[in-house]
């Protein structure tokens, strides 16, 4: 009997212990979640302003014609 009650105090200890891990971890996922949130909400504001921001009038290298040979 004595056998039987240390299994059941070991059982519970790892449930306790299980408890904790799940919860610490589900307090970090909630945090990177608020972070996602966060980095999604910037990301979504640059795209805005870079669309709103108009060419330039310099053209790109590849658009220039190469200067004369002297």
């Amino acid at each position: 009997m004595v056998q039987l009650e240390q299994r059941i105090e070991d059982l519970e200890m790892k449930l306790a212990f299980q408890d904790d891990t799940i919860e610490s971890l589900n307090q970090q996922v909630i945090r990177l979640n608020d972070l996602l949130a966060d980095q999604q909400e910037k990301l979504r504001l640059l795209t805005s302003k870079l669309s709103q921001v108009e060419p330039s009038n310099i053209a790109s290298q590849a658009e220039e014609t190469p200067p004369p040979h002297y």
